[in-house]
């Protein structure tokens, strides 16, 4: 198992005017960071990628589709064809960041909804464009994971049962699934059992709280989520996914409108000892 920190907390756009933060999170114990890509190029990547390296952090790459004319169950060729575009720039900056996961609700538009639940015309052109994106992702040797979000941010697959679906009728070795304890807390009537029964098909985990604050201070059941984690022989990252008012877009997609920590330093530090703990504690 390693542990990760997502750098949404901070911000989408890493660089080495972060390296004081990234030695911080290297000193504190975190074996990687999780490193948003939404802009630049792939040099720009690999450069960051090199800076990992001196630190000695290990990586993994995290996006989204937020743009409607990307949208990849769209009924227009033109529009999945972009969200396809996209997604194969996102697979080749992860793998010049020497990541190889990019993780996210990558499957459809956050934030679009069409009134009513996915249709059988939606999920069939879902499997077409996640086949052209796994193709290249296979090429660079990046494997895709799935996110299921809530019901208030996207529409297409909000449980682990539905996502697993899905990637089942996908059928590439690519495209595989994400497991969120934040999401999962909304959506799932038994959170632990709907890791479980999808176990085979989960590639990353995110530790988010309920709140999306320092995991540990709220309710999600770290003791049983830890346990099955171990039950299940999951040897992947635990990659702490928290949100606060740093950035204005960011907090406003993720309706962050109050501080959930008195310090960015609470969330990653005592949110590291959480999770080194809580899986110690489950063997």
């Amino acid at each position: 198992m390693k542990i990760g920190m997502c750098m949404f907390l901070w911000t989408t756009s890493v660089g080495r005017k972060h390296e004081k933060l990234l030695r911080d999170l290297k000193e504190t114990g975190f074996d990687g960071v999780e490193i948003p890509i939404f802009g630049g190029t792939p040099d720009d990547y690999r450069r960051l990628g090199g800076l990992l390296d001196q630190i000695g952090l290990e990586r993994t790459a995290v996006s989204a589709i937020g743009d409607p004319s990307m949208n990849l169950i769209s009924p227009d060729a033109a529009t999945r064809r972009r969200g396809i575009n996209y997604m194969k720039w996102a697979i080749d900056c992860a793998d010049a960041l020497g990541a190889n996961t990019l993780s996210g609700p990558l499957h459809s538009t956050i934030g679009q909804f069409s009134g009513s639940g996915p249709t059988a015309a939606e999920l069939k052109r879902s499997i077409v464009s996640q086949r052209a994106i796994g193709d290249h992702a296979a090429k660079r040797g990046v494997t895709i994971g799935l996110e299921a979000l809530n019901r208030f941010e996207c529409y297409l697959v909000n449980t682990m049962d539905d996502l697993s679906a899905h990637i089942d009728a996908i059928d590439h070795p690519n495209i595989r699934a994400m497991y969120d304890t934040f999401h999962s807390n909304i959506e799932e009537a038994d959170p632990i059992d709907a890791f479980t029964r999808n176990k085979d098909r989960i590639v990353h985990v995110h530790i988010s709280e309920n709140n999306r604050g320092v995991p540990g201070r709220g309710n999600i059941p770290w003791t049983e989520t830890f346990k099955a984690l171990r039950a299940s022989g999951y040897d992947g990252w635990l990659t702490i996914e928290a949100f606060g008012r740093a950035l204005k877009d960011l907090a406003a997609a993720t309706k962050v409108w109050r501080d959930f920590a008195e310090t960015p330093e609470a969330v990653y530090r005592d949110g590291y000892r959480h999770i080194r703990d809580g899986w110690q504690a489950a063997a």
